[in-house]
C-alpha cells in the first residue's frame, strides 16, 4: 500500500478541476426497482468494438451501492441549457425524477428528456480505484441530437455556445470586462463618472477572450479569464457588453486601477446603475461561489445557473 499523498486533497483537487469536460447524469434501478441517478463529469469513451464507455462514481454517493447492483444503466449528456438538471442530481436528496422530465429506455433505465446524446448500456465491468471506481458499460443503444452540451471546469459551469455569442462580432459596439479576483480584492477601473470593472472596446472581427487577456497583460496583470459572467445589450448607447470572472496571480498598481475588498463593492460609486447591479450581485454570489449568469439588457434579463458543485 503506498503512503498517503504529500500533498494537500484539496489542493489536488482544484489542479485536476483545472482540465475542461461535460456534465452527464447517471442512471438506473436499485434491486428494488427505483430510479436512482447523480451528476458526474468522469465520464470518458472506452472503446469501438466493442463500444465501451466509462464513468466513474464516488463510493460515498448514496446511489453507489445501487448501481453497482444494476445490470444496466443510462448515461445523459446534458444540453448546456440543463444546469439546473445537473444540480438537482448533484444535490438534491428529494426525488429527482419527481423534478425532472425523463423517460424509458429498453431496458427500464430512465433517461433525461433533452439530453444532447444518451446511452443505454449493459454493465461490463467494475475496477476498484480508491475512493471512486471505474464502471465500464458496453452500449447497447443511443441517441443524439444537435446542440451544445454543459461544460464543467473550476468548480463551475460554461456554455461554449453563450461563449461564442459573447464573442461573435456584432454590429453593435461591443465592450468587453472583467471581474478580475485576487483573494479577497476585486480589481476596478476609476473612471470620469465613478469605478467600473476593467473593460476594453473590443474591434470588429476580433475574439473578445483573446483581447481582453491581451489588454490585462498590457496593464501588467497576469489574469485567467474564467467563465461569461454577464452579457447584456445598452440600446441607449448600441453597445453590447460582456464581462468575464477572471482570476488574477500577478496583481499591478498601475494609474486608474484600484483594488477593492468584496465585502465593500456594495457601498461603491460605479459610473452607472447597471454596473452598480452587476458589481453588488457578484459581491453576493462569490460569498458562496454560486453565480449565476445574465443575459438581457441594461434594465432587465434573465439569470442562468454556474453554480459552484460536488462531484
Amino acid at each position: 500500500m503506498p503512503d498517503a499523498i504529500p500533498f494537500d486533497p484539496r489542493t489536488l483537487r482544484d489542479a485536476f478541476g483545472r482540465f475542461m469536460t461535460g456534465v452527464v447524469v447517471v442512471t438506473a434501478r436499485n434491486t428494488g426497482g427505483t430510479p436512482i441517478g447523480f451528476t458526474a463529469n468522469s465520464f470518458s469513451s472506452v472503446s469501438m468494438d466493442p463500444p465501451l464507455l466509462s464513468v466513474c462514481p464516488g463510493k460515498f454517493l448514496s446511489t453507489y451501492q445501487g448501481l453497482k447492483e444494476a445490470s444496466h444503466f443510462g448515461i445523459s449528456i446534458l444540453a448546456d441549457s440543463q444546469e439546473d438538471i445537473s444540480n438537482i442530481f448533484a444535490r438534491s436528496k428529494e426525488d429527482r425524477f419527481a423534478r425532472v422530465p425523463h423517460h424509458v429506455d429498453g431496458n427500464d433505465v430512465p433517461l433525461i428528456d433533452g439530453a444532447i446524446a444518451t446511452f443505454s448500456c449493459q454493465t461490463h465491468r467494475w475496477i476498484d480505484a480508491g475512493d471512486h471506481a471505474i464502471l465500464l458499460g458496453q452500449v447497447t443503444g443511443f441517441t443524439q441530437r444537435p446542440g451544445d452540451g454543459l461544460g464543467y471546469q473550476n468548480g463551475g459551469y460554461f456554455s461554449l455556445g453563450r461563449e461564442r455569442r459573447a464573442a461573435a462580432p456584432s454590429a453593435k459596439h461591443r465592450v468587453c470586462g472583467a471581474i478580475v479576483e485576487h483573494g479577497d480584492q476585486v480589481l476596478l477601473e476609476q473612471g470620469e463618472d465613478g469605478l467600473r470593472p476593467f473593460q476594453i472596446d473590443v474591434p470588429k472581427g476580433t475574439s473578445a477572450r483573446k483581447t481582453l487577456t491581451e489588454a490585462l497583460q498590457n496593464r501588467g496583470l497576469t489574469a485567467s479569464l474564467q467563465q461569461v459572467y454577464s452579457v447584456f445589450d445598452d440600446p441607449t448607447e448600441q453597445r453590447e457588453y460582456s464581462y468575464f470572472l477572471a482570476r488574477c496571480t500577478a496583481p499591478s498598481n498601475g494609474e486608474g486601477l484600484v483594488w477593492t475588498r468584496r465585502a465593500e463593492l456594495p457601498h461603491q460609486q460605479f459610473a452607472t446603475p447597471t454596473l452598480a447591479t452587476l458589481l453588488s450581485r457578484f459581491a453576493r454570489e462569490a460569498e458562496s461561489r454560486n453565480f449565476m449568469l445574465y443575459l438581457g439588457d441594461a434594465e432587465a434579463g434573465e439569470l442562468h445557473q454556474m453554480t459552484d458543485r460536488s462531484t
